[in-house]
């Protein structure tokens, strides 16, 4: 029985890899419109880093359906 191929598992690993930090980015840049920097104190970081972490596995997933599609 033949596994995954070599280039097949690259593609997965950087397309999962691109849609995490361009999810990230995009919940931090969120964040950061509605003043819930994750580097500040209090509550309002809080806020800032759980967009980043929806925004990371957003990316992740949209990237899994596009390459499915594909």
């Amino acid at each position: 029985m033949a596994g995954p191929t070599t280039k097949k598992l690259l593609a997965e690993g950087v397309t999962d890899a691109i849609g995490f930090v361009a999810g990230g980015l995009l919940g931090y840049g969120l964040g950061r419109l509605l003043g819930w920097d994750i580097a500040a104190s209090g509550a309002a970081s809080l806020g800032g880093i759980l967009l980043c972490g929806l925004g990371s596995g957003a990316g992740v997933q949209l990237a899994r359906r596009w390459r499915a599609r594909r």
